[in-house]
């Protein structure tokens, strides 16, 4: 049995990195079996270890990644993941995405297929039309032209990759909870800011001092009393912030609080999903769907500087609903020809 997976049988100590150096080094030379690539996940995931060990694995991972290309920093850009979990509803984060973009916000997304959800935010996208980039080139210059980005799985260790195939053809799925909760950490991304949605399902504590690990860019976790990994108008939200600094948004401080799950079900259909999701970026989805939407985009924009106060942030985001900005937005990227490249001036909307 490896060390990697005796250490976290035991929880006696940390897991340091050697341990996992070791670890990744074993699996890629295909020393590691099935067997115990599923213990070791399934140690992980029913019960997500200390922010130590989590560290160690992830900067394991870190330094195994192809160098970032030179000048790839992207200033005033956001990453906006959740971590999943919690009660059901549309895709509020992908939407407050391109609420965010459209307002004049840099974005990019990242997020997976569903693993708790009947439809994660890579199945909406692929139903939408929208496509994922598959470089960092590609990143940088969907952005420039849109605003916006969907970032693909070259920005995942390519040692996940490794460790799915071998516990195949066992599902990934049943490893959900531990690999929702670490996710938002393992994308290598070159920007300067990311916002995190954290359900009830995910060790805020723990994630909380690996944020407070990370070098390179503000981190942004967001909690509240529903359990939900979504900012919301009707819940007391609390957004953990860089130094300890906290905030918390009780409702109707920043919108009115009336609302519940009720106004933010996703589509009884999945073959539905699209066009509720397309009310949503009109506005047509009603007022409650409106408001958790442009509430989260507000972080987006206050995260990145782009509006230094929150009440002006959500005013930038509903004139973007309001305009027809953010549908018009996510028309565009769907309707891109594959083969060449679309005019570079995102449609933004200003308040």
């Amino acid at each position: 049995m490896h060390d990697a997976l005796t250490g976290l049988l035991r929880q006696q100590a940390p897991v340091g990195r050697e341990t996992w150096r070791s670890w990744w080094d074993q699996l890629g030379d295909g020393q590691l079996d099935q067997t115990q690539a599923v213990a070791l996940l399934a140690s992980l995931t029913s019960r997500i270890p200390d922010h130590q060990t989590l560290r160690h694995l992830l900067d394991s991972l870190a330094e195994r990644r192809p160098a970032t290309p030179a000048g790839a920093a992207w200033e005033g850009t956001v990453n906006v993941v959740g971590t999943g979990g919690g009660p059901r509803t549309f895709n509020i984060s992908t939407a407050s995405a391109f609420v965010a973009a459209a307002a004049g916000v840099k974005v990019v997304k990242t997020g997976s297929r569903a693993y708790t959800s009947s439809l994660g935010s890579v199945d909406l996208l692929e139903r939408l039309g929208v496509r994922l980039t598959s470089s960092y080139a590609q990143t940088e210059d969907t952005l420039a032209t849109y605003g916006i980005a969907f970032a693909g799985p070259f920005v995942y260790p390519a040692q996940l990759t490794r460790l799915a195939r071998t516990v195949a053809p066992l599902s990934m799925k049943p490893f959900g909870r531990f690999l929702n909760a670490l996710g938002p950490f393992l994308a290598d991304l070159p920007v300067n800011a990311q916002v995190t949605g954290v359900s009830a399902a995910a060790p805020i504590d723990t994630l909380r001092a690996l944020a407070a690990s990370h070098q390179g860019r503000r981190i942004w976790l967001t909690t509240n009393d529903t359990g939900a990994d979504e900012l919301l108008p009707f819940a007391t939200n609390t957004v953990h912030g860089e130094n300890s600094l906290t905030r918390v948004i009780r409702p109707g401080e920043l919108t009115p609080a009336d609302g519940s799950f009720g106004d933010l079900r996703p589509a009884a259909d999945p073959a539905g999903a699209v066009e509720h999701f397309l009310s949503v970026l009109s506005g047509t989805a009603g007022r409650i769907a409106t408001r958790t939407v442009c509430l989260g985009a507000a972080a987006l924009a206050v995260a990145t500087d782009t509006r230094r106060d929150w009440h002006s942030a959500i005013a930038l985001a509903e004139q973007a609903v309001r305009s027809g900005a953010a549908r018009d937005l996510a028309r565009r990227i769907a309707e891109a020809p594959r083969t060449t490249t679309p005019s570079k001036k995102p449609a933004v909307a200003h308040a």
